[in-house]
């Protein structure tokens, strides 16, 4: 029998969201071991393009982010502002090839009753099956034209490590 290949998935989450403490996470990351990697933040507003697309190359095979309720946000436009981002980042990873539903955002609707991150973090990994492995990690995946233009300079300046920071990336001054 041929085993499934493994998936890996980065959870970006609010700590607004209900039942998200430290002992929660750690349950999980135990459970799932190195298939689910889990990053509080204190408003998902906080998430950058950057952090949503170093996942996707470094180690994730999809990403999903998980916003405070609609209305609930303290900082009071965090969710909406990850909306924004998740967007750009999908058109960029579009403009690549990957498939977009790659970056996924849940923000539970105001005035139901919301899940925790347990049982939202459960049907994530029950979906993660519906992915095939990133092309982007592994030997094999990547065609050669795109090493010749990673090596070439090709890939965007924000991609590239060691040449700039995350907020040179934004402005797209390149660091001296």
């Amino acid at each position: 029998m041929k085993k499934e290949p493994e998936r890996t998935l980065a959870i970006f989450y609010c700590q607004n969201v209900p039942e998200s403490g430290e002992e929660v996470r750690q349950s999980l990351e135990e459970r799932y071991g190195k298939s689910i990697r889990l990053f509080p933040m204190p408003c998902s507003g906080r998430i950058d393009v950057v952090h949503l697309l170093r996942a996707l190359e470094e180690f994730a095979d999809s990403v999903y982010v998980i916003t405070c309720p609609e209305g609930a946000c303290r900082y009071l436009e965090g969710n909406k502002r990850v909306k924004k981002r998740i967007e750009k980042a999908r058109s960029i990873i579009e403009g690549i090839g990957l498939e977009k539903e790659r970056l996924n955002l849940i923000t539970p609707a105001a005035g139901k009753e919301h899940l925790g991150l347990e049982a939202l973090s459960c049907k994530i990994m029950e979906g993660a099956m519906s992915f095939t492995p990133s092309p982007v990690h592994g030997k094999k995946a990547h065609p050669p034209s795109l090493k010749a233009s990673a090596r070439q300079g090709g890939a965007p300046a924000f991609v590239r490590k060691g040449r700039t920071s995350a907020r040179q990336a934004g402005s797209g001054k390149e660091k001296d």
